[in-house]
């Protein structure tokens, strides 16, 4: 049995028509990774040679107990293959799966570097780059043509998703398991753009991709990839999952639990929040904290932030407190904060009066709540409703984990109910840092953004994304 501080780890080998490599690729891997693996594990894609036979012997010759030799009835792809592994290795309750290619393509003496960032649990996927070292790929006999193709295709997706990995193309690849049962990698593709979608899907699910310089080989295998539709098939999964983002087209894969991520524009909810909270030192309590960035920011402002929320914040706050928010606050009568932040909270809960009542409870006499709610009468949602859909996104307004909406009218009257006043209200543009593909420059997006909060102003039914409340309790301009 694995202890607390032993990942259990397992090597996923993809063969087709590897007879002649398969076997060198095993005697290559070190030793050292032997030892501390629990399985290697052979999935042979129906190859028309001896690829499964040679496994099955290398087994036997050598006795190696950790070796398992799994043979396809029907070929399922390059993806398919990935797929039906990745899914034994989470059926085995693996902690950590390698993928290694059977052709011996990449090197095997490169696993303790792949596996070190994975069993340090800073990473959860882990790519081993031919491009971090320069001039190396050329030099180990990737051709021209090849070389250049994955530049650019590389260059374009990073462009398109705002990542900045190395290169894209890379099948030498390590995962946390973890990872991999958050993301529908069973929706992908079978053919050979499988790798770019895995990576769209870790990117739209906010997950951590470290990569690490991997020597290049070029020998003698065969290469069954159809480079110009393979460069097709690549583009149009990036473009896919940007008409995804926008709620434009719907697709299965792309169906990923979003990060919550703050925005960065100075005209943004998360900025705009942030300048409402005013000069430190405060005592601020963030619920519903999400990652906690804005607690973060808050925090190295001086303010004393104490956040809550399900799942611990990968940011630094004061005070962190894990609760569901909605069955109430776990705070004792007595416990006062001066600011109270709900930063797109409200939405996604069965009863958000309920949070307000309880969240005024807790608010010093001269304190006050600051409430982010997107407005459900913007003019993209009567443009969809008036085309006859309703079509529910990863993030945005149509957020599916959305369950009240807000419009301006229907927000006031709840404060009032939770006997709240609203002493200023403030619109967003819709965030269009997060729209418009970093491709198209910063500057376009924050043009863009400008012209939209002026149409806010002028008509916040309309053209606000969101509104910001700042609130008090009822009567508090008289007592002061």
């Amino acid at each position: 049995m694995a202890t607390d501080n032993k990942k259990r780890i397992a090597i996923f080998i993809v063969t087709y028509n590897a007879a002649g490599t398969v076997r060198q690729v095993l005697d290559r891997i070190p030793p050292a990774v032997w030892e501390k693996v629990e399985e290697v594990f052979v999935f042979d894609d129906s190859s028309q040679d001896d690829t499964y036979l040679v496994g099955i012997g290398y087994k036997t010759l050598h006795g190696t107990t950790k070796l398992s030799v799994f043979r396809n009835e029907k070929n399922l792809g390059y993806g398919g293959n990935q797929i039906r592994g990745y899914k034994y290795a989470l059926a085995q309750g693996y902690d950590i799966v390698v993928l290694l290619h059977g052709d011996g393509q990449y090197a095997p003496e490169a696993l303790p570097d792949l596996l070190a960032p994975l069993e340090a649990g800073e990473a959860d996927a882990v790519f081993g780059s031919r491009m971090m070292t320069q001039g190396g790929a050329l030099k180990g006999g990737m051709p021209m043509y090849k070389f250049v193709g994955n530049k650019i295709l590389s260059h374009i997706e990073n462009g398109m998703l705002g990542t900045s990995l190395s290169e894209f193309h890379s099948g030498y690849r390590a995962y946390s398991c973890h990872a991999l049962a958050k993301i529908p990698f069973e929706k992908n593709t079978h053919d050979f753009h499988f790798d770019t979608q895995i990576i769209i899907q870790f990117h739209a699910a906010g997950l951590r991709i470290v990569e690490r310089p991997i020597p290049t080989y070029y020998g003698d295998e065969i290469c069954h990839v159809n480079g110009i539709k393979y460069a097709k098939d690549v583009l149009r999964s990036v473009f896919e999952y940007q008409l995804h983002e926008l709620g434009l087209r719907r697709y299965a894969e792309y169906e990923v639990p979003p990060a919550y991520n703050a925005k960065k524009s100075l005209l943004s909810s998360h900025s705009r929040l942030l300048e409402m909270v005013g000069q430190p030192p405060r005592q601020i309590l963030d619920i519903g904290c999400g990652q906690g960035e804005l607690a973060h920011l808050a925090h190295e402002r001086g303010h004393y932030v104490v956040a809550i929320d399900w799942n611990a914040p990968r940011f630094e706050v004061d005070e962190f407190i894990k609760a569901d928010i909605g069955s109430g606050l776990p705070f004792e009568s007595d416990r006062k904060f001066d600011t109270i932040i709900m930063a797109d909270v409200l939405e996604h809960l069965p009863n958000p009066l309920a949070l307000l009542q309880a969240a005024h409870n807790h608010l010093t006499p001269d304190g006050k709540i600051l409430i982010s709610v997107p407005n459900a009468v913007h003019w993209s949602i009567r443009l969809l409703v008036a085309s006859g859909r309703f079509d529910y996104t990863n993030q945005g307004i149509l957020d599916r984990g959305h369950l009240r909406f807000f419009t301006l009218a229907s927000a006031t009257r709840m404060f009032k109910d939770a006997n709240l006043e609203v002493i200023s209200r403030i619109t967003t543009p819709v965030p269009w840092e997060k729209v418009v593909p970093p491709a198209f420059t910063k500057y376009l997006s924050e043009q863009v953004e400008k012209l939209d909060y002026f149409a806010a102003r002028l008509n916040p039914n309309l053209f606000a994304y969101q509104h910001i409340f700042e609130l008090r309790s009822m009567g508090q301009a008289e007592r002061t």
